[in-house]
């Protein structure tokens, strides 16, 4: 039924139970008559989702347009770009070896494995290229071809002992990082799992890592950040050695840890813009804040080492440097959280964050406002001739609320339907024009990030009413086309069992 025919008999049924239930008989009769109805058209059905009233779509159209006074729809800056195009509309449904609930996927540097999975290229000039990696509910990780016709290449199917969460390749493919539900942190190499380490109670639902760079640009460590549904993040260092003999890395002991009261909602390494420190950003649940953590220089030697089961008690506690609160005037309890985060891809102070508002996300592109470098060494004790007072206090509370309000560029609605069990998804168009984010509808929505509209939707490739669970965007190398050929992709997997490339 196409979608003016649903709309024009739910305005005719509308119309008739205003009739029906205020006794208006003729009219009634004279505007079914007229208008072809059926002749019971208008009764309450007994299920209040669908007895819609004038009255309560007035009700709702008020709350809407309360909704709408706190949006912020960007600005007509030239210095900020228009939505990009062309830009990816075009679905290309990949088959995967099985079928099941997608949970992640992107495309990731990997050293590609044979045919059969039983070793791995010694080239690796030759076998490190981007491929398509997704992971499901049931427990298999898939690796296909970037290249037309989007062949599997090989699947991993007893890796894990859960579904895989979250995956992040390292030092140019040679490995891949993965969290799952019970918890385990695995390093990968091909179709082998070199480690495993079991440091979070439960659900281990993402992973992302830092690579820190010698003189010589070569990787000679990397940090690891894990966050899991036991409210903590554990943070780790593995150092790396150079050459062709250069021994696997090892994930020893966590070196610190992050102590939640509610659990872990995303993660993002980032450097601060005047120090070059390493900062550590987390959101967390039912709380509308940024967190700014220290990755503390006294861990880098990794030499901190668990002595027992019961030695995470006196692991180190990364350092609260401060916190960015993205509903600063708002005087609810807790407005929304902030699922998602990503930067940009052009600018590494801009985040645009997918909160968890209902019944629809809500995006928000906003300036992180970086601790001030003072705090790297502790607070500073105020000065004995500085008298704090009520009024102090409050308007420096306020001041502190302005910048914050000041930060926000977009707030806006995206209109993707979402309940207190999605997983609100953002990605960013490598371009940097706009934003893309999930639903609970099928549909994938792009964001112009100088407007704050939605300007973008990729339809007719997950079915309709079916849960996007994971989006992934950026430009893809195309072997088959030249070394310089790039292809702007959006990737997304949802719980109707598909994969779907989306293409210019």
């Amino acid at each position: 039924m196409a979608p003016s025919t649903q709309i024009d008999e739910l305005a005719s049924a509308i119309v008739a139970r205003f009739l029906r239930t205020n006794a208006y008989t003729d009219t009634l009769q004279a505007f079914i008559r007229e208008a072809g109805l059926a002749p019971d058209v208008g009764q309450a059905s007994g299920d209040d989702t669908h007895n819609l009233t004038i009255q309560s779509l007035l009700e709702e159209k008020k709350a809407y347009d309360h909704s709408v006074n706190f949006e912020r729809l960007g600005s007509e800056s030239k210095e900020i770009a228009s939505w990009g195009l062309p830009a990816p509309s075009k679905p290309t449904i990949i088959s995967t070896p099985t079928s099941s609930n997608l949970l992640a996927a992107s495309v990731e540097y990997w050293q590609k494995p044979s045919l059969d999975g039983s070793h791995v290229d010694s080239d690796l000039a030759t076998s490190i290229r981007p491929l398509i990696v997704s992971t499901g509910a049931d427990r298999q990780m898939h690796l296909l071809e970037t290249v037309s016709g989007y062949e599997a290449i090989t699947s991993f199917s007893g890796l894990s002992d859960s579904p895989v969460l979250s995956f992040v390749s390292i030092l140019q493919g040679q490995y891949i990082l993965m969290t799952n539900m019970s918890g385990h942190l695995l390093l990968q190499r091909g179709p082998e799992v070199l480690q495993s380490r079991k440091d979070h109670a439960k659900y281990a639902v993402k992973v992302i890592v830092h690579e820190e760079l010698d003189d010589t640009g070569s990787v000679k460590a990397f940090w690891i950040a894990t966050a899991g549904w036991d409210a903590t993040v554990f943070l780790y260092r593995v150092s790396i050695e150079n050459g062709d003999q250069a021994p696997t890395p090892v994930i020893g002991d966590p070196v610190a840890r992050i102590r939640l009261t509610t659990n872990p909602e995303s993660l993002l390494f980032v450097r601060h813009v005047d120090t070059g420190e390493l900062l550590l950003l987390v959101s967390r649940r039912d709380s509308s804040y940024i967190y700014y953590y220290q990755v503390e220089p006294s861990l880098s030697n990794g030499t901190h080492q668990m002595q027992s089961d019961n030695a995470q008690s006196s692991l180190p506690e990364c350092r609260l440097l401060g916190q960015q609160n993205l509903a600063p005037h708002s005087n609810a309890w807790v407005a929304f959280s902030p699922s998602h985060m990503a930067l940009s891809p052009l600018d590494p102070g801009l985040l645009a964050v997918a909160t968890s508002s209902e019944p629809h996300m809500k995006v928000i592109v906003v300036r992180l406002l970086f601790p001030s470098t003072t705090s790297f060494n502790g607070p500073n004790p105020s000065s004995p001739d500085a008298a704090v007072t009520q009024a102090s206090q409050a308007l420096e509370a306020l001041a502190l609320q302005n910048r914050e309000d000041a930060a926000i560029l977009i707030q806006a609605n995206t209109f993707a339907p979402q309940t207190s069990y999605s997983t609100p998804q953002v990605a960013w168009r490598p371009d940097g024009s706009g934003v893309w984010v999930n639903g609970d509808d099928g549909v994938v929505r792009g964001i112009e990030i100088k407007t704050g509209k939605v300007v973008a939707l990729l339809k007719d490739g997950h079915e309709p009413g079916s849960k996007v669970r994971t989006i992934w965007a950026a430009y893809v190398a195309i072997p088959d086309k030249g070394d310089d050929a790039n292809e702007e992709w959006v990737i997304s997997g949802g719980f109707d069992k598909r994969l779907i490339v989306w293409k210019v």
